[in-house]
């Protein structure tokens, strides 16, 4: 029971309260509507029905069928058809979080942090004019050199070649010297 309670305070010590009321807020203002009054943002959270409808506001159609009633499988069956839109929506697999971390409370940081990933992914869909969440991912930088070019870095020879330009570590002595006695 100890390893599971230090687990469970691990987890919960992950969590920012100000992340998800940040997260909270771009999920309101992208759907245009508040979240429940005095339900939690994670029990708000909990049925998929709040993350279907971001989706499905961000890619129309992304989740075809959203349950609405019915019972805990229903429920849970919304949470995977929200993580499979968003996969095709751009967001990494590895930022995904698993149901029951939603579900079961298991990790609202992951889900936080899911939400967060589904933010930057809008700024890769022109179509989408905000508000936007988190930062925005840096573009590819790619560079394109000749042969020319590709074939003059070839005659440098680097530090690590066997130049330095005369220097040498002749005379340097770091900490005590190597004393030999004899006789004894």
């Amino acid at each position: 029971m100890a390893l599971e309670r230090q687990v469970r305070m691990k987890i919960a010590g992950k969590r920012d309260l100000e992340k998800d009321k940040e997260a909270q807020y771009w999920v309101e203002e992208v759907l245009g509507e508040k979240f429940p009054a005095g339900v939690l943002y994670e029990d708000a959270l909990r049925d998929g029905l709040i993350l279907c409808k971001l989706i499905n506001k961000l890619e129309p159609g992304a989740v075809a069928k959203i349950n609405t009633s019915g019972g805990q499988f229903k429920m849970m069956e919304n949470i995977n058809l929200f993580q499979q839109a968003i996969k095709r929506y751009g967001v990494p697999d590895l930022d995904v979080f698993q149901t029951v971390d939603l579900y079961e409370k298991k990790d609202i940081a992951q889900v936080t942090s899911t939400i967060f990933a589904l933010g930057r992914a809008c700024y890769k869909h022109p179509e989408f004019k905000g508000p936007f969440l988190g930062p925005k991912p840096a573009d590819e930088c790619k560079r394109n050199f000749t042969e020319e070019q590709l074939n003059a870095g070839q005659a440098i020879i680097g530090l690590q070649a066997g130049t330095n330009k005369g220097a040498s570590q002749a005379g340097q002595n770091i900490g005590a010297g190597r004393k030999i006695i004899l006789g004894k």
